[in-house]
């Protein structure tokens, strides 16, 4: 697969995953764009390493924030990863990582590799 190719898989790829997660809310399809599933999420010390950690946090995610919104910002490429600078954002509708539900909006900035 040459530089152009390899590209544009991978952003099929991500457009797949942000769709899964964004606009169906696709649990399923979102592991399935993975070749490892796995989120690091700092802010909450919390890695979810594998396809049932990941699934349980993509859904506790999704159900906390029904609305949940991603935006892509910017894509960058190296040899062997993909870079996606987005805003991510929703209401607090139920618990999510002990917090109980605020009804308030959140946006965060992140970078996911």
């Amino acid at each position: 697969m040459n530089a152009q190719e390899l590209r544009a898989s991978r952003d099929a790829i991500i457009e797949a995953h942000i769709q899964a997660e964004t606009s169906s809310h696709d649990v399923a399809a979102a592991l399935a764009t993975f070749r490892h599933p796995r989120y690091e999420v700092p802010a909450f010390g919390a890695i979810a390493d594998g396809a049932e950690a990941v699934q349980d946090l993509l859904s506790g995610l999704l159900g906390a924030f029904p609305d949940f919104w991603l935006e892509k910002l910017a894509v960058h490429y190296s040899d062997d990863a993909a870079i996606v600078e987005c805003r991510f954002g929703g209401t607090h509708q139920g618990p999510w990582a002990g917090i109980p539900p605020t009804g308030r909006p959140m946006e965060v900035q992140a970078a996911c590799i």
